[in-house]
């Protein structure tokens, strides 16, 4: 027996007070930690699959190495590129992304203003044709490096909405994007706001092995308060901690 349908209203009314509490909470977050677009856009596409203190020191080399620049990394060779990134790991795979955007960027823009003044719509569309970018890995980089409002949904996302109640059951990645983007308005700065507590929220608390008895936002929480009865269990598919 599934839970009751939660109403449009009542789901945006609990994705603006879970963004006001976790604000509360944990203050401003301060992210993307990155000096450039280019930036943004490089460690978008080494973190998927690993922790962020890989992407870090990944991106620490390239770097050292001026590699931080579309041009460069055009031209240095792909085994190269796999040992400068090598901590982000898979590093023969992420050398061959890397090497994928910015071949595409040449061809298709030409510079990386262009690229990034592009329509939103059309510039979705051409980073999920790029091999090795999803729409996780795409939303992130409209939203931080393109300063558009789109909403990347993760696995920190997924679970906190299912436990918290935003979510009465498991809905498609566009479905939640659209949910938390009309909810919280077009305003990239919020959405990238809330879509950072919410890591860190999922990092410190809502785990996959949660610490309901730490959690500021507990009292509103269904999982807590013993009535999420949907039959999924929140942690199902998720092997984010």
């Amino acid at each position: 027996m599934g839970a009751e349908p939660v109403g449009a209203e009542a789901v945006d009314s609990a994705v603006r007070r879970l963004f006001a509490d976790l604000l509360a909470y944990y203050g401003p977050q301060h992210w993307w930690p990155a000096e450039t677009p280019f930036e943004v856009i490089v460690g978008a596409i080494l973190t998927q699959a690993t922790a962020w203190r890989n992407v870090e020191q990944a991106v620490n080399r390239l770097k050292k190495a001026g590699l931080l620049d579309p041009e460069r990394l055009a031209e240095i060779d792909p085994a190269g590129l796999a040992d400068v990134v090598r901590p982000a790991g898979y590093p023969r795979v992420k050398a061959s992304r890397l090497k994928a955007f910015v071949a595409a960027l040449r061809r298709d823009f030409g510079s990386l203003d262009n690229l990034l003044g592009a329509d939103p719509e059309r510039l979705r569309a051409w980073l999920l044709s790029v091999p090795g970018i999803g729409p996780e890995t795409a939303d992130s980089i409209l939203l931080y490096a393109a300063r558009r409002p789109y909403f990347p949904v993760d696995a920190y996302t997924r679970r906190l909405f299912l436990r918290y109640g935003v979510l009465s059951e498991p809905r498609p990645y566009d479905g939640i994007r659209r949910l938390v983007e009309e909810a919280l308005g077009p305003d990239p700065a919020v959405l990238g706001e809330f879509h950072a507590l919410i890591v860190a929220h999922g990092k410190a608390v809502c785990r996959k092995r949660p610490r309901c008895e730490v959690c500021p936002v507990r009292a509103g929480c269904r999982y807590w308060l013993g009535a999420e009865g949907v039959g999924f269990e929140p942690t199902m598919g998720l092997s984010t901690p």
